[in-house]
């Protein structure tokens, strides 16, 4: 197990051997959650244009499978901020 040190203006550094196993570089994003006394980092990888549209074409396609339509989806977003959901 190696250390980390947390600097004075609470910054860790992510060591180079670390950086590459997780193929992690300047300019990545990092999404980080706390259990307990535990952190947990893990590096968040957005996907490309292409990728992106992929997904989404996918997400219409089954919602139009299921028989939802534009306005069911716009429905189910207002009840989840709401905190309708459930």
């Amino acid at each position: 197990m190696d250390m980390l040190k947390v600097s004075s203006k609470g910054q860790i550094s992510i060591p180079a051997k670390a950086r590459k196993e997780m193929n992690i570089k300047y300019g990545d994003r990092l999404a980080y959650v706390v259990f307990g006394d535990t952190l947990v980092i893990k590096p968040v990888k957005m996907p490309s244009e292409e990728e992106f549209e992929k997904s989404l074409d996918e997400a219409q396609e089954w919602a139009a499978s299921v028989g939802l339509t534009e306005d069911d989806i716009n429905e189910a977003i207002k009840d989840v901020r709401k905190g309708k959901c459930g």
